[in-house]
């Protein structure tokens, strides 16, 4: 195979990628962990970067040789070269051949022609997003889980352990009547407030989001748990009225893996919206997306 894009859609939880031959058909797929391009800024993160990096090379290598690549990194500013210049190393081509841009940028352009609506993705954190027929790109939050990233998956998973161990100070063993409690320690292995703290404080962004899938399996059964993703999806409506009450009326697209987890996020999201505003859920590929991306970018 030759002329091959190799996509890359890196996220809090997972870093996906995918080969794209001339014709844009999907010729390969793989995934490794999670990154975030704010981690350049430390030696350590810049190692762990590298690594993870190093892994989806030899992933990738194993199916093709790329010839151009495009990566969409949560977290990327557009001011460091590192990502691009580590990324050409392990994949043995020129920096020139490989475009870094925002994930939420390839997000987009997997949904919208530029100008056309506005996307709002839920993966970790949450962003609404807008590249207008200049090409400008228009955000409202995405400003990282410590201030904010309402309705995402680290969100979601916060909102979750804050209920929990409020209830536990109030009530000691309350959590053994909570559905979601049950599923919230079940995945972090248990109900000491010790292994709560070593998971939230010792855990990376990407692995405390996971536990929004707690949240969102144990929603039929509890009450807390559906307000919780309901509220979700109330965040996510919140973003995009942002853009629409900036940019005016525009159809939206609900994107992002932590919008998939229940349909109650979807729901909640809808019912929060003016009645004529178009909301369309969608399973954006965003490494498919990137990878024909790459394909078509100058050379």
């Amino acid at each position: 195979m030759s002329d091959l894009g190799l996509g890359i859609d890196a996220g809090g939880t997972q870093t996906r990628w995918a080969l794209a031959d001339a014709a844009g058909a999907i010729v390969a797929e793989g995934s490794v962990g999670g990154m975030s391009a704010t981690q350049m800024n430390s030696t350590a993160g810049r190692d762990a970067v590298r690594g993870i990096f190093a892994m989806l090379a030899t992933q990738v290598l194993a199916a093709g040789q790329p010839v151009r690549a495009c990566a969409g990194l949560t977290g990327f500013d557009g001011a460091s070269m590192q990502a691009t210049q580590l990324l050409a190393e392990v994949l043995k081509i020129a920096p020139a051949s490989i475009s870094v841009r925002s994930d939420v940028e390839i997000a987009y352009l997997d949904s919208f022609a530029p100008g056309q609506g506005y996307l709002v993705y839920a993966g970790t954190g949450s962003i609404a997003a807008w590249i207008d027929a200049d090409g400008q790109f228009h955000r409202a939050g995405g400003r990282g889980v410590t201030l904010d990233d309402g309705g995402g998956g680290f969100w979601i998973a916060r909102e979750a352990m804050r209920h929990i161990w409020r209830r536990e100070d109030e009530q000691p063993g309350a959590w053994q009547q909570s559905a979601m409690a049950r599923a919230v320690f079940g995945q972090i292995g248990g109900s000491d407030w010790a292994l709560s703290r070593q998971f939230i404080y010792g855990q990376d962004r990407g692995a405390i989001g996971s536990l929004a899938l707690a949240v969102a399996a144990s929603a039929d059964a509890d009450p807390v748990a559906r307000s919780i993703l309901d509220n979700a999806g109330r965040e996510l409506a919140r973003i995009a009225l942002a853009l629409v009450g900036r940019y005016g009326a525009r159809p939206i697209v609900l994107g992002g893996r932590a919008a998939q987890l229940h349909p109650l996020i979807a729901q909640s999201m809808r019912a929060a919206l003016p009645a004529d505003l178009s909301l369309t859920q969608r399973h954006t590929l965003a490494h498919h997306a990137a990878a024909r991306i790459a394909l078509h970018s100058p050379h």
